[in-house]
């Protein structure tokens, strides 16, 4: 049996935290909480055709067709996505369809599921066994000297100059390597 107590009820914890919300004052509703670390989503049956910009970290799970830049954030293209776009980030995770030129300036992860097909430019990549990936990658720091490309037909040129002709084998400069021998 239940029986009034006497005396001055007890407040709810909800009271007693000491943080009063005034909008539950003033009996209006209120928006969640928002945390710094939840990503924005673009969920699956979302089509998006233009330019995409922001700060924060995204999942994309829908359909984006444009240009994606998320400098300094990472950028998840998860298993049911078809993303064409020229993408730039600082974190790139590939689990889904992707196609365009991707850039990001620390890392790019391929998953198993993904298939890629553009150009991808990264201070590092991964790619898992079972990924499908077609195109132009371009891994390691970017340097201030001349592209891969003039270093290497550089290389090819010195190195016909510096054959012994009496030995007939090419001379290298120890600790250096020779790129695109024939």
């Amino acid at each position: 049996m239940w029986r009034k107590e006497d005396g001055n009820p007890q407040p709810s914890p909800e009271a007693s935290s000491g943080s009063v919300n005034p909008a539950n004052s003033r009996g209006g509703s209120t928006a969640p909480p928002v945390s710094g670390k939840a990503a924005a989503c673009v969920s699956q049956g979302i089509k998006i055709k233009g330019e995409v910009t922001g700060s924060e970290d995204l999942f994309i799970d829908g359909i984006v067709d444009g240009k994606i830049n998320l400098a300094n954030s990472v950028l998840t293209v998860g298993p049911n996505a078809t993303v064409k776009a020229e993408i730039t980030s600082r974190e790139l995770v590939i689990r889904g369809r992707t196609e365009g030129k991707l850039t990001a300036s620390e890392r790019i992860q391929i998953w198993n599921t993904a298939r890629v097909q553009g150009d991808l430019r990264a201070e590092r990549i991964s790619i898992e066994e079972g990924a499908e990936l077609h195109g132009k990658l371009e891994a390691g720091k970017a340097s201030n000297s001349a592209p891969l490309a003039d270093l290497v037909g550089q290389k090819k040129s010195d190195s016909n100059k510096s054959k012994d002709p009496s030995a007939g084998e090419q001379k290298t400069a120890s600790g250096a390597a020779t790129a695109g021998a024939d």
